[in-house]
C-alpha cells in the first residue's frame, strides 16, 4: 500500500466548450488555488478541449478531458475515450457499451436524480428536471456511478427560495453530512452483487455572468472546488506533463477499479489515507478490489489515515463497527462488502470505495 500515489481531483466540471461559464484556463487556476492536482473536465458531448490542446498538465494541474454523454433520459460521464460518443437512438446499456468499446470507463452522472420543485407563493415551479440513469441494475448498464453530485443533489433538495439561499450562503456547512443517505443505500445494494466504483462530482458550471472578463457566480469554482474531491490512489506517479497519454491512462485505471476516496478537503487533506483488507494467506485486497474467500475465513480490515477521525465501518449496508483514531485493524469473518466513513467533529471527511470479499458462487 505504500507504493500508491495520491492525487486530489475535481470531477464533473464544465467549461465554455459547452455550458460552463469559466474557460479551461480559469478552471486550472481555480484548481491550483484550491489545492487540487487535477481537473476531470466533462463538457457535454464534446472533446473540443482535447483537440485544442488542453489535455495534459498546465501550471501543475493535470487536465483529463472526458465528456458527459447527454442522452435524453440521463447523462453518462466518459473518461479515456478518444472521440465523442454518439447517443441518438441508443439505449443506456448501449451507451455504456460504446464507452467501453472506445477503451474508456463510464460513470452514471447524478444517477439517482428525480428532479426538484420549488414552492413559491401560489406556485410550484420545477427547477431541476429528472435526469437519473435508468440502467443501474441492468448488466453492463454502467461501469460506475457518481455517488454524490454536489450541486445537482443540493438543487433537487431545495423546496423554497430560503432553503436555496441558506445553502448558497454556506455550502461548506450544507454539505457536512455527506451524500444523501438514500444514495448510499442504493449503492450498498448494488455493491452486494457486483463492483460499482463510485466517484464524487461537482456538476460544476459556475452559473452566472461574465463582467469585465471575470465570472460572477454564486457557485464559483473558487467556492465549490473545496467542497468535494475524488481522491485517487494511483499505481504510479504522474509524469508532470512529460507523458500526458500515460498520465491519462493511470488516472483512468484508478477510476476503473474504484481506487478512489470521496474526500472533503476543507475538513482535512486526504493524502496518505489507505483502506484495505489483508487475507489469511497474507495477500491484500485494496480499496475497490475484490477477492474470493472461503466460508468462515478470517481476514483483517486495515485503515491508515493522516489524522484521527470518527470511523464507521459499514458491512453489506449495515453498521459493522465504530471507532476513533487514525488507524484501525478489524478482524472479519467470511464474506462481506465493507466501506469506511471518516468524520471529524461530525462532519464527513472521507468516504471509501468498498473492499469486496465474496464467497465462491455468490
Amino acid at each position: 500500500m505504500t507504493d500508491l500515489h495520491d492525487l486530489s481531483a475535481v470531477v464533473h466540471v464544465h467549461s465554455t466548450y459547452s455550458d460552463g461559464t469559466a474557460t479551461v484556463a480559469e478552471l486550472i487556476a481555480a484548481a491550483r488555488g484550491s489545492g487540487a492536482g487535477a481537473v476531470l473536465l466533462t463538457d457535454h458531448d464534446t472533446l473540443a478541449a482535447r483537440r485544442e490542446g488542453w489535455a495534459g498538465t498546465h501550471d501543475g494541474v493535470t487536465v483529463i478531458v472526458g465528456t458527459e454523454v447527454t442522452w435524453k433520459r440521463g447523462h453518462y460521464l466518459a473518461f479515456g475515450v478518444g472521440g465523442e460518443i454518439p447517443h441518438v437512438g441508443r439505449s443506456a446499456v448501449e451507451i455504456a457499451a460504446a464507452v467501453r468499446e472506445a477503451g474508456g470507463v463510464g460513470f452514471a452522472a447524478h444517477p439517482f436524480s428525480q428532479g426538484g420543485s420549488m414552492l413559491v407563493p401560489a406556485l410550484t415551479r420545477r427547477i431541476v428536471l429528472p435526469h437519473g440513469w435508468p440502467a443501474l441494475e441492468q448488466p453492463g448498464g454502467c461501469d460506475g456511478i457518481e455517488l454524490w453530485s454536489v450541486t445537482t443533489d443540493a438543487a433537487e433538495g431545495w423546496r423554497t427560495p430560503a432553503a436555496a439561499a441558506r445553502w448558497l450562503r454556506d455550502p461548506v456547512a450544507a454539505t457536512a453530512s455527506g451524500p444523501p443517505q438514500q444514495h448510499l443505500r442504493i449503492w450498498d445494494a448494488l455493491s452486494a452483487h457486483r463492483r460499482v466504483p463510485a466517484l464524487g462530482g461537482l456538476d460544476g458550471h459556475a452559473p452566472g455572468v461574465r463582467i469585465r472578463g471575470r465570472v460572477r457566480s454564486p457557485l464559483s469554482h473558487a467556492r465549490t472546488f473545496g467542497l468535494l474531491r475524488t481522491h485517487l490512489l494511483l499505481d504510479r506517479p504522474l509524469s508532470e506533463g512529460r507523458d500526458p497519454d500515460a498520465d491519462e491512462a493511470t488516472i483512468v485505471a484508478a477510476l476503473r477499479v474504484g481506487s478512489t476516496w470521496l474526500s472533503r478537503p476543507l475538513v482535512a487533506p486526504a493524502d496518505g489515507a489507505r483502506f484495505w483488507a489483508e487475507l489469511a494467506d497474507g495477500s491484500y485486497v485494496p480499496m475497490g478490489g475484490e477477492a474470493i474467500v472461503a466460508t468462515g475465513a478470517r481476514s483483517v480490515l486495515r485503515v491508515r489515515l493522516p489524522r484521527a477521525a470518527e470511523l464507521l465501518v459499514v458491512r453489506d449496508g449495515e453498521t459493522f463497527m465504530r471507532a476513533d483514531g487514525a488507524t484501525l485493524e478489524a478482524p472479519v469473518t467470511g464474506a462481506g462488502v465493507y466501506r469506511l466513513e471518516a468524520r471529524v467533529g461530525g462532519a464527513l471527511w472521507l468516504l471509501s470505495n468498498p473492499v469486496h470479499l465474496r464467497e465462491r458462487g455468490r
